[in-house]
């Protein structure tokens, strides 16, 4: 097995922390061997409370592969097709999106939505706690463009991937993924749990970045006023870094999809056979950021969870490329990120 400079990463992380742009935890496993875990910093300030390797943290737009891989798994089970038009499941949609968007648009961010986080956000963000009520922030905006005309990068498109999942389940979306996907995953730490309810080992998110909260000082302030009462198919969910490991190795070793549906939850659609050399996902919004690296030819994956701003954490993407694939490899990678 090849080697790789863990020491190197655990300086830059540590950097990091003196400096103040980073608490949270970095994990990094092959096969399922963890080669390397720590924590930084602290899941609360205000009580001193220290992040540990079992720390719940907010993964953002991560979530989006979790609502994209419940997808597959339905599509596997023949429950619907990625060529289905949003009215065959949701008949009482707009027109417009009912008769001219479909789920494979969903996904791959060419249905021509956009987003929920709009000028009705902030005077609904206690109010969040059930798909529909993310839904009434966007159902009425007209498309941006022609489905499959031009990619862009769409939130409320993840929830309507959501209302298919519970209209083809039958299930509430949160209660199917966590049946579905979390628990036979092993995931028991990872869910979208409400922000008002009490959890044990929660990080609280800190920002320097909102206007309503912003200061002269440029001190963190909790981004609970800021983020929604309770995450969505988009992202808003929380997880652990084993919990994730645990994701990565069911969907390595094609335990929750068969094998051909499996290679498309971290590629195309239309290339699950595609050979890139890195997948970089990232989910981020004011007071969160979570970094999942897949290393495909050396076997390689790891994740950074931070309660910290994506501005101060994403800069972390290029040093740890360049730890396991040094300067002068090359090869294609695939970037999928969180644009909130």
């Amino acid at each position: 097995m090849e080697e790789i400079n863990v020491e190197e990463l655990d300086r830059i992380l540590q950097e990091m922390v003196d400096e103040d742009k980073f608490s949270g935890v970095a994990l990094v496993h092959r096969g399922g061997e963890i080669v390397f875990e720590k924590a930084y910093g602290l899941a609360c300030k205000t009580f001193d409370v220290a992040n540990n390797i079992d720390t719940k943290f907010n993964i953002g737009s991560l979530n989006k592969l979790i609502t994209k891989t419940a997808i597959l798994h339905l599509l596997q089970r023949g429950l619907l097709d990625l060529e289905d038009l949003v009215g065959k499941h949701l008949p009482d949609f707009p027109k417009e999106i009912a008769e001219k968007v479909k789920i494979r648009h969903l996904i791959t961010f060419t249905s021509g939505m956009g987003d929920y986080f709009n000028e009705r956000f902030p005077s609904v963000i206690g109010q969040l706690r059930k798909l529909d009520d993310f839904v009434d922030l966007f159902i009425e905006d007209p498309l941006l463009f022609e489905p499959g005309e031009k990619q862009h990068y769409s939130n409320a498109g993840y929830v309507v991937l959501g209302k298919i999942i519970e209209s083809v389940s039958g299930m509430d979306y949160y209660d199917y993924i966590r049946e579905n996907l979390y628990r036979p995953a092993g995931m028991d730490d990872s869910d979208h749990y409400e922000l008002d309810v009490p959890v044990p080992n929660r990080a609280v998110g800190y920002t320097r970045n909102s206007d309503c909260c912003s200061s002269d000082s440029g001190e963190r302030r909790a981004n609970h006023y800021i983020i929604g009462t309770r995450g969505s198919p988009a992202g808003g969910g929380y997880s652990t870094a084993r919990d994730l490991m645990r994701f990565d190795l069911v969907i390595d070793n094609a335990l929750l999809l068969d094998e051909e549906h499996s290679k498309r939850v971290m590629r195309p659609l239309d290339a699950p056979d595609s050979k890139p050399k890195i997948a970089v996902m990232a989910g981020g919004a004011p007071g969160l950021c979570a970094l999942y690296f897949k290393f495909f030819e050396k076997g390689y994956s790891v994740f950074i969870l931070s309660n910290y701003d994506p501005e101060d954490v994403e800069p972390l993407v290029e040093p740890i490329r360049a730890i396991f694939i040094p300067e002068g490899e090359k090869g294609k990678i695939v970037t999928v990120r969180d644009d909130e």
